[in-house]
């Protein structure tokens, strides 16, 4: 398995006993901090993409190897995608879709957080927060108190069973009026949450709409994970069977991962019409040229057999994602409704040491007509809004009511006209979700 955040089997056995020489394979016994540093220097030597642009620092000098991994790395284009992990978190996200959290997601636009999503069977639903809540307080500071105090991005502490975090939240669904004689019910709630293990799925809503008579699927996929396969087979089938012709895919939170379960995504969507031809093409840096190489789409029994794709992004849609909508692009239209996306045309090898993961870049994956400079991100076809006052899958929400005017007309929302110059435009505060994708715990969207 490689990743575009992820890991390839067979390399990462390999970094414990050959990649960069001895001083790699003593860094599989020797834990020091020094040691840890060299062997993530010797590692980047080997297999860094940008290893040319390495420059010419002692790693003994630095206290931890991010710190030294923070130096190194190539600051034009590199400035979040390498990472160093905890070994065992990583492997809780890949290999189980699970981390330890609330099991939330936040936007903060520099004055109001907002929930974006809330993962079922998780201490944030138990307490009843939905999407679109507005987060007011953190054990009892208020938003502004924090960020004046810069302490916001730590505000929901460490990511450890059993840490207690008090929010106070306003409903985005204001409560009823009350009764005759009754006090008014008031516009906060409070609660005390207990972090624990949550399991994000990875199929978070799949449904069915008619637009025009025709049957189209709506899948929100959360993360390209080891459990993702089997519920994209589950979902594609129940939409087979359903009838669906069409089909819109919500990527707009999902931050990447595993590059074959893109490639099963894509044959999925593309069936017999991409069977056998070239999804992705890696491109190494030049001391191992051997490694570069072609993936292609299998042919799946499950595919909606689809000659088109709305896809629905925003800048926190990276990596794998990208790579579904760079793959097709070649074969069928594909047009991307909302916003956007980060811009990851790279991917990562995974290399454990010690009780940490190394995940530096390591190749560009380009598609069949090598394309992939999109440092930048993939424009949306048709801009559109994340309307956090709708829940996801609601045939209102901006996003998803864009992608079915595209499908019902083949062309977008025209833009509307601009404000006359004596009329003030409508403030409009842009939300920009907090996202850095590359690290697995970051890739979940400011994940709590």
């Amino acid at each position: 398995m490689r990743r575009l955040a992820i890991t390839l089997a067979c390399l990462a056995g390999l970094a414990a006993v050959a990649p960069g020489g001895p001083a790699v394979a003593e860094a599989q016994t020797s834990c020091t901090v020094q040691g840890q540093n060299r062997y993530v220097r010797d590692v980047l030597f080997e297999f860094y993409y940008w290893n040319r642009e390495l420059p010419n620092v002692n790693p003994n000098l630095f206290p931890t190897p991010q710190a030294y991994l923070d130096a190194a790395r190539y600051k034009p284009l590199d400035t979040t995608y390498s990472f160093i992990a905890n070994r065992a978190e990583q492997d809780a996200l890949f290999s189980s879709s699970q981390f330890v959290g609330l099991g939330l997601s936040t936007q903060f636009d520099g004055v109001e957080m907002r929930i974006s999503q809330v993962f079922p069977d998780s201490p944030a639903s138990e307490a009843g927060l939905v999407r679109g809540d507005r987060i007011v307080r953190i054990n009892g500071r208020t938003l502004a108190e924090l960020t004046e105090a810069n302490e916001l991005a730590d505000a929901f502490g460490a990511n450890t069973v059993g840490v207690e975090i008090a929010l106070e939240w306003r409903p985005v669904t204001p409560p009823p009026p009350p009764a005759p004689g009754q006090p008014p019910a008031p516009d906060t709630r409070k609660a005390t949450l207990v972090k624990r293990l949550v399991t994000i799925p990875t199929v978070s809503m799949t449904k069915l709409f008619e637009v025009d008579g025709r049957k189209v699927g709506y899948i929100v996929f959360r993360n390209f994970v080891e459990p993702s396969i089997a519920a994209l087979d589950d979902a594609f089938a129940a939409l087979k069977d359903a009838g669906a012709t069409e089909l819109v895919l919500d990527l707009r939170y999902n931050g990447g991962g595993l590059v074959n379960v893109a490639q099963h995504l894509t044959s999925l969507i593309g069936g017999q019409r991409t069977a056998g031809k070239v999804l992705a093409q890696y491109v190494h840096n030049d001391r191992h040229p051997e490694l570069n190489s072609k993936i292609t789409f299998d042919g799946q029994a499950k595919s909606l057999e689809l000659q088109r794709l709305v896809v629905i992004t925003t800048r926190a849609s990276a990596s794998a994602s990208e790579l579904v909508i760079n793959g097709l692009r070649p074969y069928m239209p594909v047009v991307v409704v909302g916003d956007r996306t980060f811009g990851k045309p790279v991917g990562q090898y995974t290399f454990p040491f010690c009780d940490k993961v190394l995940n530096p870049v390591s190749f560009v994956l380009k598609n069949a007509n090598n394309e992939a400079n999109y440092f930048d991100g993939l424009p949306a076809t048709c801009p559109a809004g994340d309307t956090l006052d709708r829940q996801l899958g609601d045939p209102e929400e901006a996003s998803l009511k864009e992608a079915f005017v595209y499908l019902r007309t083949g062309a977008c929302t025209p833009p509307p006209e601009p404000p006359s110059p004596t009329t003030p435009a409508p403030g409009v505060r842009a939300t920009r979700a907090t996202i850095q994708p590359g690290d697995p715990w970051q890739q979940l969207l400011g994940a709590r």
